[in-house]
């Protein structure tokens, strides 16, 4: 079983190059920033969502849920990210 700590830093890290993507975005096309400044709330909440979930988790299964989601949000983050591209 992972432990917390694992799943905060890779949710963290996730947040993180999603929100450097977003810069990096902004900075090579102005017209993104719209879109960008969402995406970047949008990770946001979804990392404070996760993290009330990581803290309320007691089992196994609650972390393999907890992964799941992560993994469906990393895709959609990606798939947006290539969008604003």
């Amino acid at each position: 079983m992972a432990s917390k700590r694992s799943i905060k830093r890779d949710l963290n890290n996730m947040v993180f190059d999603v929100v450097d993507e977003c810069f990096m975005s902004m900075m090579m096309n102005d017209k993104n920033s719209a879109d960008a400044d969402k995406l970047i709330d949008e990770a946001a909440d979804f990392q404070d969502d996760m993290l009330a979930k990581i803290n309320g988790a007691k089992s196994k299964a609650d972390y393999k849920v907890i992964r799941e989601k992560m993994e469906e949000a990393a895709i959609d983050f990606v798939k947006k990210l290539n969008k604003m591209a």
